[in-house]
């Protein structure tokens, strides 16, 4: 139980700790705070209305040492802490429910050491991704973790929430990447998780803790295993006839034992939309055998460019942007009379789609890594693909999607601007049910949603399916309503077809209702660890579905 708040003693206590400089009880700083990206937060933030939940205090602590010093002076005052990284976060993962301290850890951004005979590197948990990425690059190595929010997401956000690069199909998620973490738990204590030389017989500690979103304890730094930087880098475009078509192409690839860097599949909309821009692709434009996109050294380094590309909207805004001329009175009206009908409108241009763009859905591959293997690989990989009936449309698509990669990411404030919304909603499955959890949720988000979808994070097991939807109503209210049904019914409908709710943007509050539907009885062994590392709870209370009834309304406030 939380103790009566007494402000003037959590700033003492905190001062003393860090010195006043690193300590803010502004109303500024609470408000930025109190809230990451996630899109139900912004209505609010949109008409003007203070965030709901506050923490009590921020604090900036610069070693695991602080960290420790701070949770041991919460847990004595019985207050909440909130792990807070670059504030990218899309579940609202870091609102303090409860209040609390919020411990923002980027003045942790050490990039300790880099050890090339080991292929680790040491690393803290608030070094931003950009950053971390640029310096393994001048070193010759990659971490290969490329999220669309490498420029404003933590290396710390990563672990915590299980994140995926673009690139995971070759490299894995951050799991696949991390030997051993340092952690502060509930109780203060400091705790360092498995190394490379872990014996093999016993648990693997630094698992239980990766994705545990800041509920079991702060992670303040990591070991993380690197790959040399690529030597070679090939994009091609193809066509598929269908869906359908393109996912048992990947899945046929995959099977082999081929490891692309990137394997993107769009559904007929999605790659409608993208023909408005580019006006198609010429059939005749072939590429050599091999189109190696230009690496250190050879120019521009084209895995990290200097900014967001500004002149590429996304499918989904050139959708939008049918009615963004005029007056924000008139952008508005035309959102709403697109966005209302969302039956209609994903009826009529999906047959609009699959009429003009005959040719079926786009598909962009991608390959790096030492400069022989990648030849073959890739030789191997168009081959499979064409042999399941895949056209190739040359480097042309593939490079365009590498120069435009980020930018979507930055071009969703005009759409909360004039009345509408825009999310993504990341569920995953086997290739058994993967077709299956593309009609259930697709039809499920399309009762209330324009949606699109392209599937991407292949691998030999199954596929993620990425779905980007935008809605609009009347007033927040209304907004707030039909964001909680697109979840719901999306969401149980991956339940239902045995998909998982999430597949790289963790849980958060948004998802949290629904994790006893997925995991069940594996749940007490979670709420048991939680009482062991957080005997106080005091551990970002309320993500995970921890201390959360499983009924609570999809993407409600506790």
């Amino acid at each position: 139980m939380t103790l009566a708040v007494d402000p003037d003693r959590i700033r003492k206590e905190l001062e003393a700790i860090v010195g006043p400089r690193r300590v803010s009880l502004r109303p500024v700083d609470l408000d930025t705070y109190a809230r990451d990206m996630w899109p139900r937060l912004l209505f609010a933030r949109r008409d003007g209305e203070p965030a709901a939940h506050l923490p009590y205090a921020v604090v900036w602590p610069e070693s695991a040492r602080e960290v420790s010093t701070i949770v041991r002076a919460a847990r004595a005052m019985r207050v909440p802490v909130i792990p807070y990284g670059g504030g990218s976060g899309v579940c609202g993962g870091v609102v303090p429910v409860r209040g609390g301290i919020t411990i923002d850890l980027k003045r942790m951004q050490q990039l300790r050491a880099v050890r090339g005979d080991e292929l680790v590197a040491d690393v803290e948990a608030g070094l931003s991704g950009e950053r971390f990425e640029r310096d393994l690059q001048r070193r010759g190595f990659t971490f290969g973790n490329f999220p669309s929010s490498i420029y404003c997401s933590t290396v710390g956000g990563w672990l915590a929430t299980r994140a995926a690069g673009q690139l995971s199909t070759k490299y894995g998620k951050v799991e696949d990447r991390v030997a051993g973490l340092t952690v502060v738990t509930g109780t203060g204590e400091i705790i360092d998780t498995d190394g490379p030389s872990r014996a093999l017989g016993g648990p693997n500690w630094t698992q239980l803790v990766v994705g545990s979103e800041g509920t079991l304890g702060i992670i303040t730094s990591a070991r993380l295993r690197l790959s040399p930087a690529p030597q070679l880098r090939v994009f091609r475009g193809f066509e598929v006839g269908s869906v359908a078509a393109g996912v048992e192409a990947i899945r046929r690839v995959m099977q082999r034992g081929l490891r692309p860097a990137v394997v993107r599949l769009y559904d007929e909309l999605d790659t409608f939309l993208n023909s408005m821009k580019t006006g198609g692709h010429d059939r005749n434009e072939r590429a050599h055998a091999y189109a190696p996109t230009p690496l250190p050294g050879e120019g521009a380094l084209p895995i990290l460019p200097g900014a967001p590309e500004p002149e590429d909207d996304g499918p989904l805004r050139r959708l939008l942007a049918l009615g963004r001329r005029g007056s924000r009175s008139l952008r508005k009206d035309a959102l709403g009379a697109v966005l209302s009908r969302p039956r209609a409108v994903n009826g009529l241009v999906g047959a609009v789609a699959e009429k003009i763009a005959r040719k079926g859905c786009k598909m962009i591959i991608g390959l790096e890594g030492a400069r022989i293997r990648t030849e073959v690989e890739a030789a191997l990989v168009f081959a499979e693909l064409e042999r399941a009936g895949a056209k190739d449309m040359g480097e042309e698509p593939g490079r365009a999607w590498l120069a435009h990669r980020y930018a979507v990411s930055y071009k969703m404030s005009p759409v909360f601007r004039d009345g509408a919304f825009v999310d993504t909603m990341e569920v995953a499955s086997s290739w058994e049910q993967l077709i299956d959890l593309y009609h259930s949720v697709r039809e499920a988000i399309g009762r209330h949603a324009v949606v699109m979808a392209h599937f991407s994070h292949a691998y030999a097991e199954g596929c993620s399916i990425y779905f980007t939807f935008a809605g609009h109503a009347e007033d927040r209210a209304g907004s707030e309503r039909l964001y909680d049904a697109i979840w719901r019914d999306g969401l149980e409908a991956a339940t239902r077809v045995g998909g998982t709710i999430s597949h790289h943007h963790g849980v958060g509050l948004l998802k949290a209702p629904y994790m006893f539907g997925e995991h069940r009885e594996a749940m007490t062994l979670l709420q048991g660890l939680k009482r062991t590392l957080d005997p106080d709870d005091i551990m970002n209370p309320g993500k995970l579905g921890l201390g959360l009834p499983a009924a609570s309304p999809a993407g409600g406030e506790p």
